[in-house]
Parts: structure tokens; sequence; C-alpha cells
């Protein structure tokens, strides 16, 4: 299976991109599209559709190719896998549920292949629940499933971001790339390296991934006196505000015979004083604040990819990384290096954006979904 990148700063440049790597012959019957908000969704999927190539899209915070972070661009994978070895599905939980749309997801991969993986992404707006996503695809497929990918981003606005595919977008939609694992071989690790620091601390009162209050005190406030900032200190225009800050300091919440998993705490709520987190943070559940990254951490994620690498998939013909927006602010320009390292591991063509959530399975964890992680991803082609 061949694959080329293609990236471009509007669909006139895609245009271009894409009839230069056809040129020779190739292909392509498969797009992975990541793009910002910013640009014409529908003319981009419009240039594949006309060339035959289905789409698996997501809108980003930040898009890339090997190393090169862009702002506001597109990044597109070609791919020319066989047809047959592949099913793309679009799913909107309108009526319906997270769980319910997802599975269905399940439900068809379970029928279309006898060793189906699938590689997601969903829309998110502050109800969009991830951990629903990997439960309804579980249920559907009768559990066991290979499941990694992420969720959509806006460039931070928070304002809408999009699962896509020819002709279809949503906020709540969910895309799932169904794929035949007798033919093509997957293999992934959601990574994150964080160190946890300080005691352990109980969320008192939460529902979903709004946390109210830790140890019986405000959430907001707990954190915002942890962090050393006051709500003087930042610009407020609406009751619900984001603050940076927090992306520095992820929360990490504790399982019992599990790695913890991350939390991101998106939103303040300067009313009830509660953080909207990025996933579920069980009432009665423990957490402990994060240390600031640093080049262990850049160090772990490479680790666990190249352990990846020497134990289920020495080679790959395409690499994708689904990387926390979180990540990249905390990180600043050592997100470069991380990914460049990660792409060293596999030495192919590697495509990723910046997500609001990652799905995966960690190295010696469980499938679910994450925050502040590092989604990776491998495929080859079996021969």
């Amino acid at each position: 299976m061949k694959a080329k990148p293609i990236k471009g700063k509007s669909p006139e440049e895609i245009k271009r991109a894409l009839e230069k790597s056809m040129s020779g012959g190739f292909k392509p019957t498969l797009a992975i599209v990541f793009m910002s908000i910013k640009q014409n969704l529908d003319a981009v999927c419009e240039l594949l559709a006309h060339e035959g190539i289905q789409i698996f899209g997501a809108t980003s915070s930040g898009e890339f190719i090997s190393s090169e972070i862009e702002e506001g661009s597109i990044a597109i994978m070609l791919l020319d896998m066989p047809p047959s070895y592949f099913k793309l599905m679009f799913l909107e939980a309108g009526e319906h549920s997270e769980f319910e749309i997802a599975k269905q997801l399940g439900e068809e991969g379970k029928k279309t292949f006898a060793n189906a993986a699938f590689i997601i992404t969903s829309g998110w707006n502050k109800e969009m629940d991830g951990e629903e996503v990997i439960k309804g695809i579980e249920e559907g497929f009768g559990g066991g499933a290979t499941i990694f990918g992420g969720m959509a981003g806006d460039d931070l606005t928070l304002t809408g971001p999009k699962a896509f595919t020819h002709g279809k977008n949503s906020i709540t939609g969910l895309v799932g790339l169904i794929i035949d694992e007798d033919k093509i071989d997957i293999t992934g690790v959601a990574t994150c390296g964080w160190k946890a620091v300080g005691t352990p601390k109980i969320i008192t009162k939460s529902s979903g991934n709004i946390v109210y209050t830790i140890d019986d005190k405000p959430a907001l406030d707990l954190v915002m006196k942890y962090l050393g900032i006051s709500l003087d200190d930042q610009r407020l225009n609406n009751t619900v505000f984001n603050i940076d800050l927090f992306t520095y300091y992820p929360l990490q919440l504790e399982r019992e015979n599990a790695p913890a998993v991350m939390r991101t705490a998106m939103l303040g709520n300067t009313e009830d004083r509660s953080l909207v987190c990025s996933g579920n943070i069980p009432q009665g559940s423990k957490i402990r604040f994060s240390l600031p990254p640093d080049f262990d951490v850049i160090d772990t994620v490479v680790e666990e990819c190249s352990e990846v690498r020497d134990e289920q998939l020495q080679v790959a013909d395409a690499v994708i990384m689904f990387s926390c927006i979180s990540r990249h602010k905390a990180f600043g320009v050592m997100t470069s290096e991380e990914i460049e390292r990660v792409s060293e591991v596999w030495k192919a063509p590697l495509i990723g954006f910046f997500t609001y959530g990652e799905y995966g399975k960690s190295k010696r964890g469980q499938l679910e979904f994450h925050n502040n992680t590092c989604c990776v991803v491998a495929l080859k082609e079996k021969t």
C-alpha cells in the first residue's frame, strides 16, 4: 500500500498537489483529511470525491505532516488501499445518543469483516461523551475491538469541531473507517508520559464530565488556587471561560488495577464554580495533578511506540497521529520534536492533528477515551 501526504493553504493548492501526486499513475482510494475550520470543507471534499477518493475527515486545532506543524491549513494522507479492504461510515447523534450510533458502527464492523478494526473521529460539544463512543462500539462489536482515533478540533474556538466525509459533516458526527485486519495490519498505542504530583484528591461531586467539588471545595476555586491564579487575572467575556494554564497541569484520574487516565479541564464556570473536562470523572474517584512536561515525557512516548514496533509491527506503510491540543499548548516548541521522533520509529509517511480527546489502548491499560495523550496508529498491507 502506497501512502502520499499532501498539504495546502487553500482548495486550489490541494488541487495542484493532488494532480501532482497522481501524475505518475498513483490512484488513491482513501484520503485521511485533517483541516482547519477556516478552510472550505465542502470544496476540498468535492475535489477528492471527483477523483473517486473516499474521505475520512476531521476539523483540527492544528495539523501536521511529519513534524511540520501548520495552523489554518489542510493536511491529507492519500492511500491506495483496495476498496474491498475497508468501509467508511458516517453517523450522527441527532435523536440518538453517542452510545447508540457507536453501537451501530460496531455492529456494521462485525457484519462487514470477520476481523475488523476501527479508526474513528468524532465531533465535539460539551455533551459529546467519548467514553460512550468506546462503549458503544464495543457493545455492537461484541468486545475485543481494535479502536484508535481522535475527537475533532476547531482551532480552539470551541464553537464547532466536526467529523466529516463527502457530503456529510456534524459536531455530533461519528466517522468510522472499518478496516479488514486480515488484509491490513493495524497496531498502535495511546501514550502520554505525564508525571503525577501531590497527594490524591477526592471528586466529591460530579456529573459526567462536569466536576463541581473536589475535597468538598468548589472545583474551580481549588484548581485555580493550586495554579496560583485568580479570576482577576483572566479576561472574562462569559460565565464559562477557558484558562490556558489548565493545559499545563492536567488531572490524572486514578483507577484500581489500571494506569491513570488523563483528563483536561477545558473550561471553568464562574457561576457554579465547576470545571468542564474533556472526559468523564466519576463522583468518588481520586485525582492527582500533573507536573508540566519535560523531555522525559517525549522519551516515554517514543519508548512505548518503539516497543509496539518491535513487538507487533516492524514495518509500516503509513502512520496516523492523534495528539491532544493540550500537549501542543503545554509542550510549545517541543511538540515538533515529539512528532519527529515518533515519525522516526517507523520511518513511514505520517499525518496527524491536534485533537480534543483521543481513542485507543495504552501499553499497559485498557481501551478507553483519553485526554493529554498521543495516540499513534501504524498501518501495513499484508503480503
